[in-house]
């Protein structure tokens, strides 16, 4: 009989056959994971690629794993011993026939491309924490996955994933789902930011974030409207659930206000309609600080579609909007890379991902922050030139929409306003990388679908 996954890996752990996992890139996100190894029966962290071992090891020693633990001379080294391997290899480590999950962390979605395509060419699954990559081409990652007879998973604790679980939490128990989404501090000049405004944004002195060595082009990303759109755009394309029109609208609301705020624009919400993805800003359009927010937390809005339904709402005091007729469930916190462990079990144990994409319904494109010239390189991601707007992807299809995953260091060679989305006939594109090619495969077998 099944059990839970807990005591599965007790299970394993027992008969000296754990979850053998392969991690690629040991930065913060990583660092989370492998804290907490040590502490998770029945896995064993076979071996760590990094573009540098020596800052793996050190991250190894300050999180308190034992030196004799880590093996340098080789995989089968680490596997006989019951140790783990760190070192430059990334296709060593996917390649070797003891791994069972590979944990793609790196966040450059480029090479996360080409690491999840080998693993799936190796029969592993994945579990895909660099959600930047599923944002251009997931759906095309899940069907080659698929083919190979294996899984591929977002990652849990990163809020795509715990979108997925709510989403899916509702459905199973009979629950239209009205909205999903997660929180945010959000003001619209925020998607003008840039690494040299983030720090004033969050509340930081540039000593502060530089003694915590904290990277401000990661941390623009999430300021500037780029990470919300990624991770909406992934939940969409996960769970089928719509966008709107021309990007998110970033409602202010409290926690207890969501239910209210995530109804349809005729019932007095902020929704073009029922179904949607959405991110709850923790600030009002004057930049007050809304009490009991749930800027680090994930939600979904459920209907109760009969009167004995919303008797029982209020019967057992669930709050609502005024109507009673919608229902919001959150968790007010992720806890990011401490979680991962989550989707690893689930992936090598029960063979199911904790979200994955089943169609193409959203996109994340590329949109000038300023003024754009021809000759001007692009700098993706949190950077000083564009931030990623939410569109549908039939939208996004339409206009030849530049997805984000692929604007870093890409030349212009028109010139682009501010404000507006930029498409491929917009730039010099290297058309050579597996990147590229995967995209536009999705592109033609995802049209129309």
């Amino acid at each position: 009989m099944k059990t839970g996954l807990h005591r599965q890996l007790q299970e394993r752990a027992a008969a000296g056959n754990p979850v053998r996992v392969g991690l690629i890139g040991a930065g913060k996100f990583g660092a989370m994971y492998l804290a907490q190894l040590p502490r998770t029966p029945g896995v064993q962290l076979l071996g760590i690629a990094d573009l540098n071992p020596e800052a793996a090891c050190r991250d190894l020693a300050r999180i308190g794993w034992p030196a004799e633990r880590v093996q340098a001379a080789s995989l089968d080294a680490a596997l006989r011993d019951g140790n783990t391997h760190v070192g430059e290899d990334w296709r060593a480590l996917v390649r070797h026939p003891a791994i069972d999950v590979i944990v793609e962390c790196t966040g450059s979605p480029v090479a996360a491309v080409e690491h999840c395509l080998e693993a799936f060419a190796q029969r592993k699954h994945v579990v895909n924490v660099t959600v930047e990559a599923d944002a251009f081409c997931g759906p095309l990652l899940a069907r080659r996955a698929d083919e190979a007879g294996v899984v591929y998973s977002l990652a849990f604790g990163d809020q795509p994933a715990l979108i997925c679980d709510l989403v899916d939490w509702a459905r199973t128990c009979g629950f239209p789902v009205v909205a999903a989404g997660r929180g945010h501090k959000w003001l619209p000049h925020f998607a003008q930011s840039t690494p040299d405004t983030v720090w004033g944004y969050y509340g930081l002195t540039p000593e502060q974030a530089a003694r915590g060595g904290l990277n401000p082009k990661m941390f623009n990303s999430f300021l500037d409207g780029s990470k919300p759109s990624i991770e909406c755009t992934a939940v969409a394309n996960a769970t089928g659930l719509t966008v709107p029109s021309n990007g998110l609208q970033y409602p202010p609301a409290s926690i207890e206000d969501i239910p209210f705020v995530t109804r349809p624009i005729a019932e007095g919400g902020v929704l073009e309609r029922k179904g949607m993805v959405e991110v709850i800003s923790s600030l009002e359009a004057d930049g007050r600080k809304i009490p009991y927010d749930i800027r680090m937390g994930v939600w979904v809005t459920v209907e109760g579609e009969t009167d004995y339904i919303r008797h029982c709402f209020e019967e057992y005091n669930a709050h609502t909007d005024p109507s009673g007729r919608y229902f919001t469930l959150y968790k007010r916190w992720h806890l990011i890379g401490l979680e991962v462990g989550y989707s690893v079990a689930s992936v090598a144990l029960r063979g199911e991902a904790t979200g994955a994409a089943s169609c193409w319904n959203a996109d994340v494109v590329a949109t000038a922050k300023r003024d754009l010239a021809p000759g001007e390189m692009l700098d993706g991601e949190g950077g000083c030139t564009v931030w990623g707007k939410l569109l549908p992807a039939e939208r996004s299809r339409a206009i030849g929409g530049l997805p984000l995953g692929l604007a870093h260091q890409v030349r212009l060679v028109r010139p682009v306003q501010q404000g507006q989305s930029l498409c491929w006939d917009d730039v010099a594109m290297d058309t050579t990388t597996r990147a590229y090619a995967v995209r536009r495969e999705m592109e033609a077998l995802f049209a129309g679908a």
